[in-house]
């Protein structure tokens, strides 16, 4: 863990010195006064049927749909930024009993920020994540079929960071926050949680989970090349109240490959590591070619 860790944060290093010494071009932006508005909506769907088809293959539909919005102030030294990702996908087998989630998620990320220095600025920041629907564990019976129970919800769980600090920014493409008191709230319902706090840290039978600690997101966009875009969201979480040495860690990358003004390319790639819900990385990955609608 140590390691891998290690290897992370010394990545993005990297990558923040190179960015730091770049002018990077601006994204197009709809202005109105003090506040810049940019996003985009993006829709993807698989389709694969086999009939005698003696390789093999199961027949399957998917579909993801996915929304990545900003609302960006600044006006004189006070600079406020916000940032929408929500998506939602599912697939269906035909060998299987049940519709199962391919994405779910819904993130709001929200920093305000009074300029101390050209570059630095004294910041607060709201983090939270929670998904939409229900989620399952699968199994079979005694009988081999499929069955599934219920292990997560809407807010179960959800998650809420909220601290005061310090944010760098360069421009809307490049920025990072260090918060050194950071609050962080997990939200679940009391009906899933476990003995031993086995349910992400949660003691059975309540619904709350508080910690205090160290918080570090950073936030970088970039064209690699033309049409090929890159956001890279991380954030580092440190509880000083309980085992600080076990980083919680989350990081997104998402690549847009343009096509024309209404297809992409598009991969979208996250880790997760928290100690509290699996003692191991969790990894999402979606990729496909998709309708692609920005506004």
């Amino acid at each position: 863990m140590k390691n891998k860790l290690l290897f992370l944060c010394c990545a993005f290093s990297v990558l923040t010195a190179s960015a730091q010494d770049e002018d990077s071009p601006q994204a197009d932006n709809d202005t109105i006064g003090p506040w810049t508005k940019k996003g985009n909506a993006s829709f993807l769907f698989n389709q694969s049927t086999f009939d005698n088809w003696l390789p093999g293959g199961e027949n399957n539909i998917s579909g993801s749909l996915g929304i990545n919005y900003d609302i960006n102030y600044k006006k004189e030294d006070w600079t406020w930024d916000n940032k929408l990702i929500a998506s939602y996908g599912i697939v269906k087998t035909r060998n299987s009993a049940f519709a199962k989630k391919t994405d779910d998620r819904l993130e709001i990320n929200s920093v305000l920020g009074k300029q101390a220095t050209e570059r630095w600025y004294y910041s607060a920041f709201l983090n939270f994540k929670t998904q939409f629907t229900k989620g399952y564990q699968y199994s079979t019976n005694e009988d081999g079929a499929e069955i599934r129970d219920e292990y997560t919800n809407f807010l179960s769980p959800g998650y809420l960071l909220v601290g005061p600090g310090m944010l760098y920014k360069r421009d809307d493409n490049f920025k990072f926050n260090l918060s050194p008191a950071t609050s962080k709230f997990t939200f679940v319902d009391a009906k899933y949680t476990l003995p031993d706090a086995a349910y992400f840290g949660v003691d059975e039978g309540e619904t709350l989970r508080y910690e205090l600690g160290f918080n570090a997101s950073a936030y970088w966009k970039l064209d690699v090349i033309a049409n090929v875009t890159f956001e890279n969201i991380l954030n580092l979480y440190s509880n000083y109240l309980e085992d600080p040495q076990n980083v919680d860690i989350d990081y997104q990358l998402n690549i847009v490959m343009k096509i024309n003004r209404y297809l992409t390319t598009n991969l979208s790639f996250q880790t997760v590591y928290d100690d509290n819900a699996f003692k191991g990385f969790q990894i999402r990955q979606v990729f496909g070619v998709a309708a692609n609608y920005g506004f």
